[in-house]
This record gives C-alpha cells, sequence and structure tokens, in this order.
C-alpha cells in the first residue's frame, strides 16, 4: 500500500495545484518511483489512497497503463483518514493471509524491500528505523520489540508500559516503510476512522510483537519538505550510483 493521500502542506506552494505524489524528484514523481521499486521488489498488486486532488493520481495512473500492476484506490476524497484509518478503510483490497507492505509516498531510500518483506513477514508488524536525527523517536528494547515513543524536545514520552524510562530503551527514527500482518485486523477495528498507525502501534505493543529493523546501511531521504526537495536532487543519483 502506498500513503499517497496527503494534503503536502510542508511542500506548498507546489502542492497548490498538484498532489504530493506527483511532485517530481530526480525527473520522476515520487509516486512512480515508489510503485517501480515495489514492482521491482515482485509486488503484483498495489493500493494507492487518495485525498488532495485525488483525480489527478487517477488520471496518471491509468494514462501509465497502471504500470503493467494491479492497482486499486482507496479513495479518502470525502475525508482524510490519517495513516491507521487509511490501512483500516483499504483493509479488503488485500489477502487476509499475507502481510501488508505499507510505504509512504515521500520516502525515497535504497531498502530492498523484498528482503525486506520476507524478513518482515515472520512478525505481527515490522518497521524500518534509523538512527538518524529528528525530533520523535521510537524506543525499543534490547530484542528491537516496541515499548513506546517520546518527543525529545518536548520530553513528552508515550507508552502502555507504566514508569517506562526512554534513557534505557534504543531511540529510532521511523522511516516511513513497514509491513502490516492482516492477523491484527481485529485491533483496527477497534480504532476510530481516523487515526495515526503510530497511535495504533503504541495502543497494542503490549499485548502483541512490534518489532523494529535497523538497516545498517539504509540511505534515506524524506522528500515531504520543501527545505529536503533540493537537497533530493543531489543526493538520489549518490544514493542510486
Amino acid at each position: 500500500m502506498i500513503f499517497a493521500a496527503g494534503l503536502g502542506t510542508r511542500l506548498k506552494p507546489l502542492t497548490d495545484s498538484r498532489p504530493k505524489a506527483l511532485i517530481e524528484v530526480g525527473g520522476q514523481p515520487l509516486l512512480k518511483r515508489v510503485i517501480l521499486k515495489l514492482r521491482d521488489a515482485g509486488f503484483t498488486r498495489i493500493v494507492v489512497n487518495v485525498h488532495h486532488l485525488a483525480g489527478q493520481i487517477v488520471d496518471y495512473l491509468q494514462a501509465n497503463g497502471n504500470f503493467g500492476l494491479d492497482i486499486r484506490i482507496s479513495d479518502e476524497s470525502s475525508r482524510l483518514l490519517d495513516t491507521g484509518g487509511g490501512i483500516k478503510k483499504a483493509l479488503h483490497f488485500f489477502d487476509p493471509s499475507s502481510p501488508i507492505l505499507i510505504h509512504n509516498v515521500d520516502i525515497v531510500s535504497n531498502v530492498d524491500l523484498s528482503s525486506f518483506y520476507a524478513r518482515a513477514a515472520q512478525n505481527d508488524a515490522t518497521l524500518l528505523v534509523s538512527d538518524r536525527q529528528t525530533k520523535r523517536y521510537l524506543l525499543f528494547d534490547d530484542d528491537m520489540l516496541l515499548d513506546g515513543w517520546t518527543n525529545i524536545e518536548t520530553g513528552e514520552v508515550r507508552s502502555p508500559y507504566p514508569g517506562i524510562r526512554p534513557e534505557t530503551l534504543h531511540r529510532y527514527a521511523f522511516s516511513g516503510i513497514h509491513v502490516f500482518s492482516p492477523f491484527l485486523a481485529p485491533c483496527l477495528m477497534e480504532m476510530p476512522e481516523k487515526f495515526s498507525i503510530i497511535d495504533f502501534y503504541l495502543r497494542w505493543c503490549a499485548d502483541y510483537p512490534f518489532r523494529g529493523f535497523v538497516q545498517p546501511d539504509l540511505r534515506l531521504i524524506d522528500v515531504g519538505k520543501m527545505d529536503t526537495l533540493a537537497q533530493a536532487e543531489q543526493q538520489l543519483s549518490q544514493m542510486e550510483g
């Protein structure tokens, strides 16, 4: 599943007339980059959720013959459902016996999606994380099981475990790429219509093993902000070289 429904407010004014998914980096729309990466990894069915300027994305996919894939549209035009709500709404598109790989449209990386998916399929959920600087971190124990979340700028800590001490845990940044088991569908049904997938993981991590995975040589670009868009053009050629 590709999350392409965001408003792209951090990329204004570019997204005033184009959805974030169709913003180009390195000469290609972000959506095309992710689709081709998924196709190269062996995926044949992709669900793309849409909201802001949704018609442009639908038209783009049709004009490109869906890149030879079975691409389904999860239409959130009437209401943006956030990342967790987006998965919940699209659940009927997926094989209930196969884990779902989820990829933010504005993430460009060198991750081997085929290898990550094969590894991640062993867990209820696996989050690709990295040791990079950010304000918000996921917290993991020594077995890389998710225990909580923290904002180091505000000091806020969220966890189902009372008295959690962030300084005793491993701190990693979420990459926007994860694998979600359909086994968790009943838990999704207990969540509201609109919610963040991180809220979901924090709500259920004490009941189910959600594991983080660190790819040591991970190179990742978040192209969702104006200040990183220009950097991405330069970094992309190095990363793909």
